[in-house]
């Protein structure tokens, strides 16, 4: 059986919140495997187990960048190593300049981007010149470029901490504008259950099972309740299945709503600053404990 470290525990209870103990024990059961390990904290604990995984974890800012005709967008996300400095006019210049560069160079990839023109030198030596004059590290995280097929909407939300390029057609701007609005607020992960990765309709499908299991639920039935379970997965996390916001009935999901307009999604892109980032933690009493042995040598 693989050995369970305390780091392994650790980065479980980060993941998922849940008690140390039962990390360990999810572990032990798991023969080490982190992803069984949380699958089963899940089935014990439920949503409460997941929900360490949308915490944001790392300071930044996404920018956006629109042709005047809307049918080009660019949308990046550079990140620093602390919030105030994600306020600092020359760090939101140069994230708004980097967004404006992919929209209309259509740099390959953020190597690429960094090589690009800009101001006296490059978007590199703008960057590391910013680095020494604010004295905390700056990166270019991801970008992403979009050419529509109908025409762009955006939306930033929080700080410029959440940003969405939509791509409508049909409808109207307000239609657009409350997509992207709901897009930032629902955090779907793709447009319909097609752009869902297979591994995660697996493994609702499997905690679905094991948590019927548990409830004494009919083997002949634990099939029916985690298509049900996956279904109602599959509407939380698509664009279309969602409930639209700003339903008058709180039912009326987006599919529904393009239905009503004549209109329809073309595709969406979605940022989320310091999503699956780790932001490093200061431990005070270890830093003091280091420093005092260190003055004693």
């Amino acid at each position: 059986m693989a050995e369970i470290t305390a780091s392994m525990v650790k980065e479980l209870r980060e993941r998922t919140d849940a008690p140390m103990m039962e990390c360990k024990r999810a572990l032990t059961e798991a023969a080490g495997d982190l992803g069984k390990a949380e699958e089963i904290l899940r089935v014990k604990l439920g949503s409460k187990a997941s929900k360490a995984a949308s915490r944001i974890t790392a300071e930044g800012v996404v920018a956006i960048h629109l042709s005047d005709d809307g049918t080009m967008g660019a949308l990046i996300e550079i990140n620093c190593e602390t919030d105030f400095v994600a306020k600092n006019d020359d760090f939101l210049k140069l994230a708004s300049s980097c967004a404006a560069l992919v929209a209309t160079a259509d740099p390959a990839d953020v190597a690429a981007l960094s090589a690009l023109p800009m101001g006296d030198g490059t978007v590199e030596s703008t960057r590391t010149a910013l680095v020494g004059k604010i004295g905390e590290n700056l990166s270019i995280r991801r970008f992403v470029r979009m050419q529509a097929k109908g025409k762009l909407a955006s939306y930033v939300h929080g700080g410029a901490k959440i940003g969405v390029l939509l791509d409508c057609l049909g409808g109207d701007d307000q239609l657009a504008k409350d997509l992207a609005m709901q897009i930032a607020a629902g955090k779907p992960k793709a447009l319909d259950a097609s752009g869902v990765a297979p591994d995660l309709i697996d493994s609702e499908r499997r905690i679905a099972i094991e948590k019927a299991r548990e409830a004494g639920k009919p083997e002949a039935m634990l099939e029916k309740i985690a298509e049900g379970s996956v279904q109602k997965f599959l509407n939380e996390v698509t664009l279309l299945g969602q409930v639209f916001v700003k339903a008058e009935d709180g039912k009326q999901t987006i599919a529904q709503l393009l239905k009503s307009k004549a209109a329809s999604v073309a595709g969406f892109v979605l940022f989320v600053v310091g999503e699956g980032l780790a932001k490093k933690s200061n431990d005070f009493a270890a830093e003091v404990a280091a420093q005092a042995a260190a003055a004693q040598k």
